[in-house]
């Protein structure tokens, strides 16, 4: 987080969640070590002299007599990496235990439905000789079911599939509709011929099938709850607790269901924001099929209000496509006395202005590159369809219900949007985690907000920024004003060894219009530090592409964000700050936040926004798409 020190721009920042490389073992200390009184450390053997105040014997250089060679690299921190992704191991389903156990040998028949004798037969002895490979919970259900000699087949009536079969089929056919790879759940019906002289093997088809069937329908189900990759296996920046998906009344329910297409696709979600996403891929889907006119802006440097340029019949032609509903209707009488001109004038600059807000972008009416982007998609249909399959996904990968009340951050919008009774009630600019820094992808609850902040410094940063200037100028810290201590004990920046290991050491920013968090911050604690805040530097907020920070998220208007979780007037906000005390507020009831990271999303009129992935993370979600269904597909 960009701060100002003392009339000089440092461009010292809040980094989140980092890791210690080429150094010391270094625990980041950051202000919610303080707040948890997490202060005691275990002391360093590389510290020449830990008594408080006390300064460290030192050469005519300045540098450390403790026999660390003061010319050998600076420690360096780094964040997550990004995984090759695994997919999750397949067993074979035990099938030992599907023969009845009582009738066996030459009376080993049972009726697949009904009453005994009253329908052809399948032996259900075959069910033990099927192979079938699946994940743990899958296996656990089949072998839960069949295992019950009680419970009959459900997918094979007599010497053939059944309705109910075909039906499951045609939904898991259909998976793509959801965002799922039909791929993954594609089988064949059994190959019988009527006149086949063979019931053995005829019946082993059957019991094949039956077995395939289930276990398809059942990996479908568990896919479409929870997502069909694990998030926390694409990178150390993902964090989630997986869904629990109880299959084990699964096959029960459908064999008792009129109609287990429907029932199946039931368990899909059926959130406003993945209906949202569906329909936008029926409807890219549709259109890749037809020959929908794509507009196409051709704009060399800047349109700005007054200019006149050809192009501007293609923006107007472009805002009627793709501005949303809202936004036609307030314009309605421009656009509809828009004659073709070639002049960029005033009407058509408010249109513009109102379309750039909508999307987050600067409203200024200057037409970049950005806006073009915006104006004309931005993206192919098939790259929008990618993004779009990305996302559904990573919408199973949250809560279901997100709640009525709610803070949502998308980080490759650049927004945070505040929800109360289901309804988006206020939307910000922010500045995100830089590509080098990334901002995580997880969901939490707001617990408290912070008025007139310290801000504790990283390990991070006092390694990577800080370092380089201490063992130049040990006074550094104390002229800035910063409180330095080692094991808990006050000490002056001057008496650290800053050659030695900094994992007892922490630096904190006093509050003050210089320090680093602004006025205030707003915390729903978690283990990667990562919180939203004010900053005294408000330029960032000006410019469209805004992954600029060290990992949190900065508010363009904090107190507004700030009075909305607390459930009071931006004015008592205010008064909060006014007091120059640091001092927490909890909030009345926990507000879930969902830090995010989605390319496509839908606004609160409903339509579908796309976004530049930021991290290149959906190239990652890809690849382990492929690996599942690469693992799936493989030969028993």
């Amino acid at each position: 987080m960009t701060f100002v020190l003392k009339g000089a721009v440092s461009a010292l920042a809040v980094s989140c969640g980092l890791a210690v490389m080429n150094a010391a073992p270094a625990h980041a200390y950051t202000l919610m070590d303080m707040l948890r009184g997490d202060r005691q450390r275990t002391q360093s053997t590389i510290f020449m002299d830990q008594t408080p105040g006390r300064p460290v014997p030192r050469d005519a250089a300045g540098g450390s007599l403790g026999g660390v060679d003061p010319e050998a690299p600076l420690p360096k921190v780094s964040g997550p990496r990004y995984y090759t992704y695994k997919t999750e191991t397949l067993q074979f389903v035990d099938t030992s235990k599907f023969a009845d156990p009582v009738v066996t040998g030459a009376v080993a028949d049972v009726s697949l439905g009904g009453d005994a004798g009253q329908e052809p037969v399948v032996k259900r002895r075959f069910l033990a000789q099927a192979k079938v490979r699946a994940n743990a919970d899958v296996a656990k259900a089949l072998e839960a079911y069949y295992g019950d000699s009680r419970n009959p087949l459900i997918w094979v009536e007599g010497n053939q599939i059944n309705e109910r079969a075909k039906s499951a089929m045609a939904t898991l056919a259909d998976a793509a509709s959801v965002g799922l790879d039909p791929a993954d759940y594609a089988l064949q019906t059994p190959d019988i011929d009527p006149a086949n002289p063979d019931p053995a093997a005829r019946d082993r088809a059957l019991t094949q099938f039956e077995l395939d069937l289930s276990a398809k329908v059942l990996a479908f189900i568990q896919d479409t709850v929870r997502g069909r990759i694990d998030p926390n296996k694409i990178s150390g920046y993902h964090d989630f607790q997986r869904k629990v998906v109880n299959l084990a009344p699964v096959l029960k329910l459908i064999r008792m269901s009129p109609d287990v297409g429907a029932y199946i696709a039931s368990r899909s979600p059926d959130s406003p924001q993945f209906e949202a996403l569906k329909a936008e891929l029926a409807k890219l889907r549709a259109a890749d099929g037809s020959n929908e006119e794509q507009i196409v802006i051709s704009l060399q440097g800047l349109l700005k209000p007054g200019d006149s340029s050809p192009e501007v019949a293609n923006i107007v032609k472009a805002i009627q496509k793709h501005g949303s509903e809202t936004l036609r209707t307030d314009h309605a009488a421009t656009l509809a006395a828009y004659a073709g001109s070639s002049d960029y004038s005033p009407d058509i600059v408010a249109l513009v202005e109102g379309f750039q807000k909508e999307r987050g972008l600067k409203s200024d009416g200057v037409i970049g590159q950005a806006t073009v982007r915006a104006m004309t998609g931005g993206d192919t249909n098939a790259s929008k369809i990618d993004k779009l399959i990305v996302a559904l996904e990573q919408v199973r990968w949250l809560p279901e219900d997100l709640g009525s009340r709610y803070v949502m951050i998308n980080q490759p919008a650049y927004m945070a949007y505040y929800h109360n009774d289901g309804k988006e009630q206020l939307s910000m600019r922010v500045v995100v985690g830089g590509k080098n820094n990334q901002t995580y992808f997880f969901n939490d609850q707001i617990e408290t907000v912070e008025f007139n902040p310290f801000w504790g410094v990283p390990q991070s940063i006092i390694i990577n920024e800080m370092l380089p200037k201490l063992r130049s100028d040990p006074n550094y810290l104390d002229q800035l004003g910063y409180e330095v201590e080692v094991n808990g004990h006050a000490v002056a920046s001057s008496s650290v060894d800053w050659y030695g290991s900094t994992d007892s050491v922490s630096v904190r920013q006093p509050p003050s219009s210089d320090n680093a968090l602004g006025e205030l911050k707003i915390l729903f604690p978690n283990s990667h530090a990562i919180y939203m805040h004010d900053t005294p530097s408000k330029s960032f907020f000006k410019r469209d592409m805004r992954a600029l920070s060290h990992g949190c998220v900065r508010l363009a208007n904090p107190r507004a964000m700030a009075a909305a979780v607390l459930g009071t007037t931006v004015d008592d906000v205010a008064k909060q700050i006014a007091s120059g005390q640091n001092h927490a507020v909890k909030v009345p009831q926990k507000i879930p936040v969902y830090v995010s990271y989605f390319t496509a999303w839908p606004n609160k009129d409903g339509v579908v926004e796309y976004f530049d992935d930021v991290y290149g993370r959906d190239a990652y979600v890809e690849k382990a798409f492929d690996a599942t269904t690469k693992a799936r597909g493989a030969q028993i």
